[in-house]
């Protein structure tokens, strides 16, 4: 129960246990289509470059910039967590000019806060935020500001590595143009892949670049054709891993997206509810606190990590540690995909009222 990996289902796990095909194998091919599809409609986008990079959700980080951005670009990256970070460092690899726009640990990056730092920038080329910012529970809404970034001129990039699968993302509602997820959160299969999707914008910024994507592996303009309708090889994909991310898709549409959120939103809610009466709270800020990670917050005094190791030793059951300066305050309890249930979230209350006794 903590950030991830979370639980995965029995038909995941047997799934991924099934016969090795080749990678170009016409059963396997059939696959990669039915995985395309069924991806399109978890990300809602009608996105043809909608594929699973094979490595996980930092692979799929890496993948939106270094296709999309060339040394000296201007890019604008809110940060308000770990992962945030992580973008600014990705993109001043590709040799980005980064502008930071940086909100307090646990708080939401504020669409006047991108709005401020667009004015500073001459010729802004990728905006980029974190949707659910996994180190602090906090889900910043993106509506406003895909709609600055695309008045800027500038693509719009979104990390929904936890997002994806446990709340609602829009990609193209939203008009996002560059988005990359994990396996491992709300979709509940092992880490190792990560769904991606690119808008016919991005994909033609990453054909007209001046100089090729430093990495060979990540260029989507050699993914497209194995991915795409030539199939000329590329690398040799994970088959197991696309055989576990096909049933566990399977599972979330059977589910219905929409049922599937209530469940998130209910179990949060229940977790929330059971926090109080032991006088414990979720200290991400109010009104954007993410359903699939509750940061909770550790009592004074108490010693956060002796409560971890407790839960794990005598009850085991994982959850997370804080990050940053939320190190030592809060404990993360992950409720993504199968781990969203009743019986854990129960058991979880029960586990930290004994132990905090």
């Amino acid at each position: 129960m903590g950030p991830g990996p979370s639980m995965v289902a029995p038909s995941v796990l047997q799934a991924l246990g099934k016969p090795v095909l080749g990678h170009l194998d016409p059963e396997f091919v059939k696959m990669m289509e039915e995985l395309k599809t069924m991806l399109r409609l978890v990300f809602q986008t009608n996105n043809e470059m909608t594929f699973p990079v094979s490595g996980t959700g930092s692979a799929g980080m890496e993948f939106c910039f270094v296709n999309l951005v060339e040394p000296g670009d201007e890019v604008v990256i809110g940060v308000n967590g770990v992962f945030g970070t992580r973008m600014v460092d990705v993109a001043e690899r590709c040799g980005a000019v980064v502008t930071r726009v940086d909100a307090e640990w646990g708080r939401i990056v504020e669409p006047q806060q991108i709005a401020d730092a667009l004015k500073k920038v001459a010729k802004p080329k990728v905006v980029a935020v974190v949707h659910a910012e996994t180190s602090t529970g906090a889900l910043t809404p993106v509506e406003e500001i895909s709609k600055l970034a695309r008045d800027a001129g500038a693509l719009f990039l979104l990390d929904a590595v936890t997002s994806l699968g446990g709340c609602p993302v829009r990609t193209d509602d939203w008009n996002v143009d560059a988005i990359y997820s994990g396996t491992q959160k709300c979709l509940s299969c092992p880490p190792g892949l990560s769904p991606v999707s690119l808008s016919p914008r991005a994909l033609e910024t990453a054909a007209r670049r001046k100089k090729k994507v430093q990495s060979w592996y990540l260029d989507v303009n050699l993914l497209a054709s194995y991915w795409g309708q030539d199939r000329v090889y590329h690398h040799t994909a994970p088959i197991s891993m696309n055989y576990g991310l096909h049933e566990a898709l399977r599972l979330a549409l059977e589910e219905g997206l929409a049922a599937r959120f209530e469940r998130h939103r209910l179990m949060h809610e229940r977790l929330k509810n059971g926090l109080a009466t032991l006088g414990l709270s979720i200290v991400s800020q109010a009104g954007h606190q993410l359903w699939q990670l509750n940061a909770v917050g550790v009592p004074a005094g108490a010693d956060e990590a002796a409560l971890r190791r407790r839960l794990l030793q005598e009850y085991s059951i994982e959850v997370g540690a804080g990050l940053g300066p939320l190190k030592g305050k809060i404990t993360r309890i992950g409720l993504m995909g199968e781990t969203a249930r009743e019986e854990n979230v129960d058991r979880v209350l029960s586990a930290l009222g004994a132990a905090l006794r």
